[in-house]
């Protein structure tokens, strides 16, 4: 599993097109992680307060907050928004924490980062830059920072490319001073060897091709790519040659039919429950062969896959215990 689990990779960046479990399996990594004696930041940065649920914790904030108690290894959250991640720049850089305060009780923040989305992205992204940087001298052996790792659950890949690319963003805002610098800096992290970017997907038709086009993308910017997850994976209920058989139609309706009369499961109309059986069973075995060709051409993409299976529950993100059970996958 090249670099998933890497101490010298220090800032996961997972994507993955809505609905994906993109934030499951960024929990599941963090967590992972966190296993290994590694103190960990989980981060968000839209607004959804998903991890909060994930873990069944209070609303994460501003302010990093422990999320699962652990042996070894700590995992902490952390809410990012754009408001606070102003208000804490005009301080560190114009030393304006009372006037900040001020112009965010009459408003000028929120129309800041509204009237300018591309300030709202170097600002989220500028808060992740500082979690992975950030020192705290001999904190424990060897380590000089607090963080060990920082994960963040990304918006999803249809908008990845712009949040990433922040250089650009900060060149439009401002050709110099403290947020061109900023961004810059951001974006020498993003695409250093201490970083990788992940992107989650399904074996389905519209995540399979936004995943390829997030990857085209984010090679485009030399952004380092990481691992694909594919996740959800259902294994086939039938045998290779009888999935052949029944996505060929090769079958003996007739003689089904007696068959479920003699086992005593035909009912009154055993031919209509063989053809319902039989039917069933043909759109399982095109959904596999269709499975694998999305899978093969996935694969195709360059990235190590790591699948994920389908949770017991029928969907990925229920409770933490679904968490648990993909990081146990990934260690």
């Amino acid at each position: 599993m090249p670099d998933l689990l890497d101490p010298r990779v220090r800032l996961h960046v997972v994507t993955g097109k809505g609905g994906t479990g993109k934030t499951t399996v960024a929990a599941a990594l963090a967590l992972a992680l966190a296993r290994r004696g590694r103190r960990v930041l989980l981060t968000e940065v839209e607004g959804r307060q998903g991890l909060a649920r994930l873990f069944d914790v209070d609303p994460l904030g501003f302010t990093a907050t422990p999320l699962v108690r652990l042996p070894d290894g700590e995992l902490l959250g952390l809410a990012i928004d754009a408001k606070s991640a102003l208000l804490e720049y005009l301080e560190i850089f114009y030393r304006l924490g009372r006037a900040g305060r001020t112009l965010d009780r009459i408003g000028a923040v929120d129309f800041a980062t509204t009237i300018a989305p591309g300030l709202r992205d170097v600002l989220l992204t500028g808060k992740v830059y500082d979690a992975v940087r950030t020192r705290q001298g001999s904190r424990r052996g060897d380590t000089p920072y607090e963080y060990d790792h920082v994960v963040l659950d990304a918006p999803p890949t249809g908008r990845i490319g712009n949040f990433l690319n922040v250089n650009a963003v900060g060149a439009g805002l401002a050709k110099v001073g403290p947020i061109h610098t900023q961004a810059q800096s951001v974006m020498k992290v993003l695409r250093s060897s201490a970083t990788r970017v992940h992107l989650v997907s399904l074996l389905e038709d519209m995540p399979a091709q936004e995943t390829g086009d997030a990857v085209a993308e984010l090679r485009e910017l030399g952004l380092p790519l990481g691992t694909l997850f594919l996740n959800q994976v259902r294994p086939p209920l039938l045998a290779e040659d009888l999935l052949a058989v029944a996505a060929g139609q090769r079958w003996d309706v007739a003689a089904l039919a007696e068959d479920l009369t003699a086992l005593g499961v035909g009912g009154r109309h055993p031919r209509s429950r063989a053809e319902g059986l039989l039917a069933e069973t043909r759109d399982h075995a095109l959904r596999v062969e269709r499975e694998e060709e999305l899978r093969q051409g996935l694969a195709g993409l360059g990235l190590p896959v790591v699948e994920l299976p389908q949770l017991a529950a029928g969907r990925a993100g229920l409770d933490d215990s679904g968490v648990h059970e993909l990081a146990d996958e990934l260690a």
